[in-house]
């Protein structure tokens, strides 16, 4: 018998709070909106110090989970516009501020997951998703066009295309209690395809930023594949290192 220290044993004491306090994201307890127990009555409660719940929760404020706000105290993040934005948006006019661009849903239809998509989702090859296809633009200027793929298990009874909001992240909240916790992004230079140019009305051959995003649920399971090709001439991408 191995006397190797148990990893799960030795994690510091405020990881096992914050996945508490995770669990409690996700089940809803603590719903978006909400404003969650004080320091004081948290630590009360799990019999920790009030410093290992600060801890936690500094973590998932860090990670946009929670809100602080002055004098009123923490609060569970909505994924309304402004969070969307600055959390999973990185797109920005050049010389302008950040701004949610507006979508034009192009469809909105079902199909049998590829192997790239079902591998991206972990779901099975062949297994029911579906695609949105849309534009976004800043204003009148065009800016991207956009495929967003999904599991059917996960989201049944998706609105017909003319029914989908410009925010997406904010139907998968109210509607399937589904909360975007993270994602993963790729990009890469591509030139244009027929197809592409047709939709982003430039020539073909024109080079593109391609962003293939996979976007993770408070659980950490797939729940979106998102492939975006934008139009640069007049936007870049911003992050912030830290």
């Amino acid at each position: 018998m191995s006397d190797a220290p148990n990893p799960i044993a030795i994690r510091p004491l405020y990881h096992q709070v914050r996945e508490q306090f995770m669990r409690r994201l996700e089940d809803r307890s603590w719903a978006p909106g909400a404003m969650i127990p004080s320091e004081v009555e948290l630590a009360r409660e799990l019999g920790v110090s009030q410093g290992t719940v600060r801890k936690a929760l500094n973590e998932l404020t860090a990670e946009n989970l929670l809100i602080r706000r002055q004098g009123r105290g923490t609060f569970v993040s909505e994924p309304e516009d402004a969070r969307i934005l600055f959390q999973f948006f990185r797109l920005v006019p050049d010389g302008d501020p950040p701004s949610f661009p507006v979508s034009r849903i192009l469809s909105r239809d079902a199909g049998k997951a590829t192997a790239d998509e079902s591998t991206a989702l972990a779901i099975e090859p062949g297994d029911l998703v579906w695609r949105i296809v849309r534009n976004r633009a800043f204003g009148q200027r065009l800016i991207l066009t956009e495929t967003v793929v999904l599991p059917v298990g996960r989201f049944p009874g998706l609105p017909e295309a003319d029914a989908l909001p410009n925010n997406l992240y904010q139907l998968f909240s109210d509607r399937w209690g589904i909360t975007i916790a993270q994602s993963e992004e790729q990009l890469k230079a591509v030139p244009a395809d027929l197809a592409a140019a047709a939709a982003l009305g430039c020539a073909q051959g024109v080079p593109l930023l391609r962003i293939r995003r996979v976007a993770h649920d408070l659980g950490g399971r797939a729940v979106e594949l998102r492939v975006s090709l934008c139009l640069t001439d007049a936007i870049h991408y911003a992050v912030n290192l830290r």
